[in-house]
């Protein structure tokens, strides 16, 4: 971060004198001879330090510092001045105007050090702010996505919803479809049975889930689903069994058009 310095006094040997102390710590540093002209460049240049005189025509020191103040709260304002208005110098320190009253002739080294640790003070104060200003706006973002968050968090609900209907739905649907329907896993287990699929295989309902195929199927149509069931070709014919008479099967693999994972088999009785 640049910094710049502001010397004002009506003498222009003390604006030399300042000059050449402060020229090797790496400032850049503006000078004016009076407030007046202290104020204009004010007006234009961010400033980190401004050391003023007290006594100069037109406008004390107080009076410019206190202006300076105005234009630029945040610039570090040092008095440096031999003569002393303790009255108005004190009532300038209790409204902030000063941040610290040094007198002439000054010491070189308490002068740089004071004017080093101004510009510590104002850089930390600019450092702050900027911290302040992304954390508003970071905090501005986050809610932002807070809101955003909670707005998807509804559309998911409501889309939850209306699956969670749609499968009931699926669901009663499938249980009184006038024809029986198995749903076999990979594995060979039973995972889906409806009503009239235990009313063809005379299951009592809900026995046959978790059960392998094989045990519940009569061994006829058993047979057509093990030739089928690892081929991409399903079966789609009327079996005649044994024990249930000529049953219409259709026999499919599932996840042609979907990743579900298994075989479908739906029996009717012929003649219904």
């Amino acid at each position: 971060m640049e910094r710049k310095i502001l010397l004002v006094d009506d003498e222009e040997n003390i604006i030399s004198s300042l000059v050449r102390l402060l020229r090797r710590g790496g400032y850049t540093i503006f000078t004016a001879n009076s407030g007046k002209a202290g104020l204009e460049i004010l007006n234009g240049e961010s400033v980190g330090v401004i050391v003023s005189d007290q006594r100069m025509p037109e406008m004390c020191g107080v009076e410019f510092l206190s202006k300076a103040k105005d234009i630029c709260p945040e610039t570090i304002r040092i008095m440096l001045s031999g003569y002393t208005d303790l009255t108005s110098v004190t009532d300038a320190i209790n409204r902030g105007a000063i941040y610290k009253f040094l007198t002439k002739p000054w010491d070189d080294k308490l002068l740089k050090e004071n004017i080093d640790n101004a510009f510590q003070q104002y850089e930390l104060a600019h450092e702050n702010q900027r911290l302040t200003s992304e954390l508003k706006s970071a905090n501005h973002e986050l809610n932002n996505a807070n809101k955003e968050l909670a707005e998807l968090n509804e559309c998911l609900s409501r889309y939850a919803d209306i699956n969670l209907r749609t499968l009931k739905i699926s669901q009663e649907i499938l249980e009184n479809l006038p024809m029986g329907i198995l749903g076999v896993g990979d594995d060979g287990m039973i995972a889906l049975a409806n009503q009239m699929a235990h009313q063809i295989l005379s299951s009592v309902n809900g026995g046959m889930v978790g059960m392998p195929v094989e045990v519940i199927l009569p061994k006829e149509i058993s047979q057509c689903y093990q030739e089928t069931s690892t081929s991409d070709k399903g079966f789609c014919g009327h079996i005649d069994t044994e024990t249930k008479g000529t049953i219409n099967v259709f026999v499919n693999r599932l996840g042609k058009d979907s990743q579900a994972k298994g075989t479908i088999i739906v029996l009717m009785p012929k003649g219904e």
